[in-house]
């Protein structure tokens, strides 16, 4: 596991709950110490007993020898640059590489598995991306939940899937990656404006309204890219955006109600003791969605509160459009068969509130 924050030391968690040996990388020797003698991880998981199992080490050539399977967990706008030493001590490796990773890399707008293939000169079918409502302490408290493991490459995405599972995390599979990594990098986005109208003060009305027609312009948004629009109304859509929205949990609802609290996008920085992928991908998704002529109008009033051009308190007056004209709620890419993907989305939701959340159409085990 390379990144020993929250979510990384989560998964490894869940791995080695899973019944595997894990080892983390972690840069600070302080970290790495605690972890590999003290079995915890204070600063980021206080009050959680980490598995005998998982060891740590500073030292990256360390962490890596005898891997069956790489995991990422490091901030999406640093990946690059750290690929670069991991590089010479996976060359000869043929094991799974795996993405933990929820952002777009801001300077070229790339997702996490493209710069990890571009760097690592891999090929797309070995690496595999993890996806879903994450909260990491949830997780690392053992309530239930589940993920899915997306690759090119279906044998990729079930070996994965089968070493990352136990009695408490439950993994599917599919082979969407562009919509399994956009659905995680867009939830965030809608999550900040969510947070946004909680600082503010809004209440439901207003962010479910934000909810509803953020999960049209995530749809949107993926399928113009070459997603398929049932993924975003599965784990990595749909049940990551409720859980993100909803949780005090999530960093980029934390970040979303600073600024709503009227805090400027450095102060968020500032006071953010851990990364909020949400805003370094705003102004990337919203150039990508540009190129590709479509609209994120809850997206562009995001930014225009991180620029400081727009009062917090307007964000939801203009949920949808400056235009007075009527329009369908329909998404204007996900329309298929007897409706678009939001009613689908809504369908699928009741049924899985109705089953218990068993299985989901998009996502297979």
């Amino acid at each position: 596991m390379i990144g020993s924050g929250s979510w990384g030391t989560t998964f490894g968690k869940v791995l080695a709950d899973g019944g595997a040996h894990v080892v983390m990388w972690a840069r600070r020797a302080e970290l790495a110490q605690e972890i590999q003698e003290g079995h915890r991880n204070s600063e980021y998981l206080p009050g959680i007993n980490l598995p005998r199992t998982m060891s740590a080490t500073t030292h990256l050539s360390e962490a890596l020898e005898g891997a069956s399977q790489i995991y990422l967990a490091i901030s999406s706008q640093a990946l690059r640059q750290n690929l670069k030493a991991v590089r010479p001590l996976v060359r000869d490796n043929d094991a799974p590489i795996v993405s933990l990773m929820k952002g777009v890399e801001k300077r070229s707008g790339r997702r996490m598995s493209e710069v990890i293939a571009e760097e690592l000169h891999c090929d797309p079918a070995r690496i595999a991306v993890a996806s879903g409502p994450n909260l990491a302490l949830e997780i690392a408290r053992e309530q239930p939940t589940a993920a899915v493991i997306s690759s090119t490459s279906r044998d990729t995405a079930e070996a994965v899937a089968r070493r990352a599972r136990n009695v408490y995390f439950r993994t599917f599979v599919n082979t969407d990656v562009i919509g399994t990594e956009f659905g995680g990098v867009l939830k965030n986005l809608i999550a900040v404006a969510i947070g946004i109208v909680d600082g503010v003060g809004y209440g439901e009305n207003t962010k479910a309204s934000i909810i509803t027609r953020g999960l049209v312009e995530m749809t949107d948004f993926a399928v113009a890219q070459g997603a398929q629009p049932e993924t975003l109304q599965g784990l990595a859509g749909l049940g990551d955006l409720i859980a993100t929205c909803q949780s005090p949990l999530s960093r980029n609802n934390t970040a979303g109600r600073l600024l709503g609290q009227g805090y400027s996008f450095q102060d968020v920085v500032k006071q953010m003791n851990q990364t909020a992928e949400g805003l370094a991908s705003v102004a990337p998704v919203l150039q990508l969605a540009r190129a590709c002529g479509v609209q994120m109008p809850i997206v562009e009033q995001v930014k225009m509160v991180l620029d400081g051009t727009m009062n917090p308190r307007d964000i939801a007056p203009h949920l949808t459009t400056d235009d007075d004209k009527p329009t369908g709620e329909r998404t204007q890419h996900g329309q298929s068969g007897s409706g678009g993907a939001l009613r689908r989305a809504f369908q699928r939701a009741r049924n899985q509130l109705r089953d218990g959340g068993r299985r989901a159409s998009g996502d297979r085990p």
